[in-house]
């Protein structure tokens, strides 16, 4: 049985389908479908569920952390401070300059399966009736325009994330190494999530504002959000792409991070080898 859609939502829907005409996003011909419209805009937000982001492809990470800490406390132990500062360092700058040079490239977002962000979920799901409006190169040219957003921003991070490596002190080294293949990535997020927010916001900002689907998007999936139907983070195109780069930024260093752990002597560096082996015992 189909749920009655409140008033007040319906109207916001009918906001939502008749903005989308005036703003060229259907165009004037196709008005006259505009009931249909209307209706298929609300099933598509009823069906995006609030409180939900759009993650990439996530590897199944094993149960471990990389080594056990407790297990080969006498190795680790064994590490002068010096040895760990150092050694964490040389890890975390690989880290970050693997992940900076493979997503801040073109098509570093945009030809990867893995890496590419995705149309917001209400947005995307509406992509097949703007294709019979005849308007899917519109949200062709938004797909495009995120991605390579997300591939100018993320050189931008580098030096925020390389200061953050560089003033570790030796108590944040010690719990990374110890803390498993999350720590450093963790570390990261609250070094420099917040300066990296506004440091991204208005280059995907630059680059949103060149398509007009944007504009739209951002005006009806907000008020959207205020009855529950479109979830915050995004109800903003800007808001929601900076999120997801960074997203994705943090994940490949965190990958990084967990290859080094689990392999560190093909790192090539006698002093990774030597710290994050000892967390293998060796």
């Amino acid at each position: 049985m189909t749920r009655e859609i409140p008033t007040i939502i319906r109207t916001s829907l009918q906001a939502l389908a008749t903005g989308m005409v005036l703003a060229g996003v259907v165009p004037p011909a196709h008005a006259f479908n505009l009931g249909d419209l209307q209706n298929q805009l609300g099933g598509v937000l009823q069906k995006a569920s609030p409180g939900t982001s759009q993650q990439p492809a996530q590897r199944t990470a094993p149960s471990d952390t990389g080594g056990s800490a407790s297990g080969n406390s006498a190795a680790v132990a064994a590490l002068s401070s010096g040895e760990v500062g150092q050694g964490l360092k040389a890890a975390l700058s690989r880290g970050v300059d693997t992940a900076v040079s493979t997503l801040g490239r073109t098509d570093g977002f945009y030809g990867s399966p893995k890496w590419r962000i995705p149309l917001p979920p209400a947005l995307e799901k509406t992509t097949s009736l703007m294709r019979m409006a005849g308007m899917g190169s519109q949200a062709d040219a938004l797909d495009l325009a995120i991605n390579r957003a997300a591939e100018a921003a993320v050189p931008e991070a580098k030096d925020l994330l390389v200061n953050a490596v560089k003033t570790m002190s030796i108590a944040d080294a010690k719990g990374i190494l110890t803390g498993g293949n999350e720590a450093a990535t963790a570390y990261f997020k609250r070094k420099t999530e917040a300066p990296l927010t506004q440091k991204f916001l208005p280059i995907v900002r630059q680059a949103t504002a060149k398509v007009g689907l944007a504009q739209t998007y951002d005006q009806y999936a907000g008020q959207a959000a205020q009855f529950g139907l479109v979830s915050a983070d995004q109800a903003n195109i800007d808001t929601y792409v900076t999120q997801q780069t960074l997203n994705r930024l943090y994940q490949a260093i965190g990958e990084e991070e967990k290859a080094i752990r689990t392999d560190p002597v093909g790192t090539g560096s006698a002093l990774i080898g030597k710290v994050f082996g000892a967390l293998k015992g060796g």
